[in-house]
């Protein structure tokens, strides 16, 4: 696995799932099984983008499930192939929607896979909308577990601050 700066890579080709990732918990691994299970089908590179901080730890404090090295160490178990960290900060969050979406030509993404509430550039400004008028979005549903509740980085925090540690591991793992 190569890991690369923001606005580092270029490829061909490629299948991209973009998001914090924290924890890289179970709905995260099926997300990003199916973009490198994708990834292999076409014969492409399989990319994750992600930010270092996340977004809610830089905006809110919230305290990461992982670090960005486990973070890493666990994309690479899922066999994903380029990893871009954005480094999120305040020069980051500057950056307009339009220089995201030349950053993610940069890629050729055959398939940008997203979140529902994905949101990206200054102030927030841009969308699934205006990701979708330049490349092919697939947005993830959520995962839900068993009981069918939804599987988040944020319910994992709150199990983890109730002291139910044994459930949230069981989100994470």
């Amino acid at each position: 696995m190569r890991i690369h700066a923001a606005n580092t890579l270029v490829l061909s080709a490629s299948v991209v799932a973009i998001g914090a990732f924290d924890g890289v918990h179970r709905g995260h691994q099926k997300v990003i099984g199916e973009m490198v299970k994708k990834s292999k089908a076409l014969g492409v590179p399989s990319v994750v983008y992600t930010f270092d901080p996340t977004p809610r730890s830089y905006f809110e404090g919230a305290s990461p499930l992982s670090s960005i090295e486990e973070k890493l160490r666990r994309l690479f178990d899922l066999g994903v192939e380029h990893v871009v960290v954005a480094n999120f900060d305040i020069t980051y969050l500057t950056r307009s929607a339009a220089d995201f979406i030349r950053e993610l030509t940069n890629l050729s993404p055959t398939e940008v896979m997203v979140g529902k509430d994905f949101r990206f550039g200054r102030g927030r400004e841009g969308g699934l909308e205006d990701l979708a008028e330049y490349f092919s979005v697939r947005v993830i549903d959520a995962v839900r577990c068993s009981r069918g509740e939804v599987i988040s980085s944020s319910r994992i925090r709150r199990l983890i601050s109730e002291g139910k540690m044994v459930e949230a591991l069981s989100l994470l793992n």
